[in-house]
């Protein structure tokens, strides 16, 4: 267990949901600071009652585009952290907020304002990942040399994008491949060019989870294991992926978006209504869903390589093919029947938990030994153990969340910074007590396997990895 981080500012927690009340005792765990230079603020009076087992200050206030300087200028200052753990407040905001004032930060997701996921006087691009995460990156030039500011890193976006590395290295380590020491997260091209010597064609965020409650959901009821109103936001927006160079075709209902690193398309249609194949080793094959993920875009453009010419040469596909909890899959089928106006009632799965476990990893496709997934394999009973307030799932988010404070404090002047560029063996040093059992395991799973059996399908047999062999038509 590493010692404790000094931390000689305040931290504000904003939003206080599933998230915020699993990484406070980490938070205290492993950082050196007083508790009472802690507050958290917000819109909700769910998690009142862990505030206070803590004996940390709890301000129930919504921050909004009107009050946002006027509920957190006067609590933050030079060498202070704000951790952004909530929904329905721009993360661009809070930013230049953060930028500013000399202020650390970090977040899990770019969070539009309340109503920015569903606005129909949006078109899907406008409102899709792919655009907030080009408005976060623009920051960059402007926090040069200032405060850090972590973008999308909790479990995925952000730990995923440490599974990649590693998992590239061991590839690499497997297979002979000539990568003499990992290269520094500033290197992007030296990593893109171990993912191309590796043959690396797709990258899949493969994650089944199974953890059950002990009472089944309800009608009306909309069940899951981590924030609800998170799931349905980004389930409902268009569904995401970065495009490789090795597509032979655009789908059908893909578009690109005209505008910034280009590396993503999205589909007509929202995640939730749209399924993948995938492939984890407990769970073997099965069908996902397509919900996008800003480490979609962001793998896809940190393992972009281009030509003397500007041209893109190499790029793999990337997306996220999640399974989510049984009661959460009939809760957004229910959810799709009603032409995606949620439930009146909501469930965070918590202390009902009987069973079961998250497993979260990254399944690196197209090398030569054809699929390789790694990541944590964390039970409901393990999660307890090891940190108050948590289940399986949000614990590998929180024990992220730690990491990547960690990573700020100790390199406070970097700017704006995706998970992409930060040192992956420090990340997984600080989250790996507090995963589970973390493995990496070959598979000779391809999606063309069993099909065409029953009904005739028009596959592409020369290259399993062709997004459309993936797609649940």
């Amino acid at each position: 267990m590493m010692n404790p981080v000094a931390f000689g500012g305040r931290l504000v927690m904003l939003g206080f949901g599933s998230i915020g009340q699993g990484v406070l005792p980490l938070l205290l765990r492993h950082l050196d600071i007083p508790r009472e230079r802690i507050t958290i603020v917000t819109a909700e009076p769910r998690g009142r009652e862990v505030a206070a087992e803590y004996g940390i200050a709890f301000v129930e206030q919504a921050v909004t585009r009107d009050n946002m300087r006027d509920v957190l200028v006067p609590r933050l200052g030079r060498g202070d952290f704000l951790l952004n753990l909530s929904v329905d407040v721009a993360s661009v905001a809070l930013m230049r907020l953060c930028q500013e004032l000399d202020v650390l930060y970090l977040d899990t997701v770019v969070e539009p304002w309340a109503g920015g996921y569903t606005d129909p006087a949006l078109t899907p691009s406008q409102r899709s990942n792919y655009a907030m995460r080009e408005e976060a990156v623009a920051l960059r030039d402007m926090a040069r040399g200032g405060p850090t500011s972590v973008t999308a890193h909790g479990a995925n976006p952000g730990l995923v994008s440490h599974f990649v590395k590693q998992a590239l290295l061991d590839i690499a380590r497997d297979t002979g491949a000539p990568v003499a020491a990992p290269p520094p997260a500033s290197d992007r091209g030296a990593w893109a060019a171990i993912a191309e010597g590796l043959g690396i064609k797709a990258i899949h965020i493969a994650e089944r989870d199974t953890q059950v409650a002990a009472h089944p959901k309800r009608p009306g009821e909309f069940v899951n294991t981590w924030s609800v109103d998170g799931f349905v936001g980004e389930g409902c927006q268009p569904a995401e992926l970065g495009w490789g160079t090795h597509e032979k075709a655009l789908p059908p209902d893909g578009h690109r978006h005209g505008f910034g690193c280009d590396a993503a398309i999205y589909l007509m249609r929202p995640g939730a209504s749209t399924r993948v194949r995938t492939w984890t080793p407990l769970a073997g094959p099965f069908h996902g869903f397509l919900i996008t993920h800003n480490e979609s875009i962001s793998l896809a453009d940190y393992y972009t390589l281009r030509d003397a010419g500007g041209a893109v040469r190499y790029r793999p596909t990337v997306h996220y093919a999640y399974h989510p909890c049984d009661d959460a899959v009939l809760s957004i089928h229910e959810l799709a029947g009603r032409n995606w106006e949620l439930q009146p009632e909501k469930r965070l799965m918590t202390d009902e938990i009987v069973s079961g476990m998250d497993e979260l990893g990254v399944l690196l496709l197209g090398h030569a030994k054809g699929a390789y997934w790694y990541g944590s394999r964390l039970t409901i009973d393990q999660a307890r153990r090891l940190v108050p307030h948590n289940n399986a799932t949000s614990l590998q988010v929180t024990a992220a969340v730690l990491a990547g404070v960690v990573w700020a404090i100790e390199n406070p002047r970097r700017g704006v910074v995706e998970s992409d560029e930060i040192d992956h063996a420090r990340i997984l040093e600080i989250c790996r007590p507090y995963l589970g059992e973390v493995v990496g395991v070959y598979s000779g799973w391809t999606p063309l396997q069993g099909r065409g059996v029953l009904f005739p399908e028009e596959l592409d047999r020369d290259d399993p990895w062709q997004f459309r062999n993936i797609r649940v038509a």
